[in-house]
C-alpha cells in the first residue's frame, strides 16, 4: 500500500515513488549555534535530516511477497549525506531516495 500526501496546502502536483523510493523534503540547516552565533550560508552543510513525503510499494523477495517501506509519511528521517535524485517542482526542491539509504527514523 503507498502512502503519499499533499507537498504543501495549495499544490495540487503529487509525485509517487516507485517501488523501493521515498521522496523526502530536506529539512532546513539551523541559522545559529546553541551560543547565538549566526552562521553565514557557506558555513553551513547540507541537512542530511528530511521528511517523508511519500513513500513507493517497497522491494519483493524472490517469491514474490512484498517487503514494505519501515518508514510512513511524515517521519523525520537521517539519510545517507549524497544519496537521492534532488528535484524541484513548483519551486520547492525535493529528493527521491532508495529506502535503502535511510539510515534512521528520528523520534519527535
Amino acid at each position: 500500500m503507498t502512502q503519499t500526501k499533499e507537498m504543501n496546502p495549495t499544490q495540487k502536483t503529487k509525485l509517487q515513488p516507485l517501488g523501493n523510493r521515498v521522496l523526502v523534503k530536506r529539512l532546513e540547516a539551523e541559522e545559529t549555534l546553541k551560543g547565538g552565533i549566526l552562521l553565514p550560508e557557506t558555513a553551513k552543510k547540507k541537512q542530511e535530516q528530511a521528511e517523508i513525503i511519500a513513500i513507493g510499494t517497497g522491494k519483493k523477495d524472490k517469491q514474490g511477497n512484498a517487503i514494505p517501506i519501515a518508514v510512513k509519511v511524515g517521519d523525520i528521517v537521517l539519510m545517507e549525506k549524497y544519496s537521492g535524485q534532488e528535484i524541484t517542482i513548483k519551486d520547492e526542491e525535493f529528493i527521491i531516495v532508495k529506502a535503502d539509504d535511510l539510515i534512521a527514523i528520528i523520534e519527535k
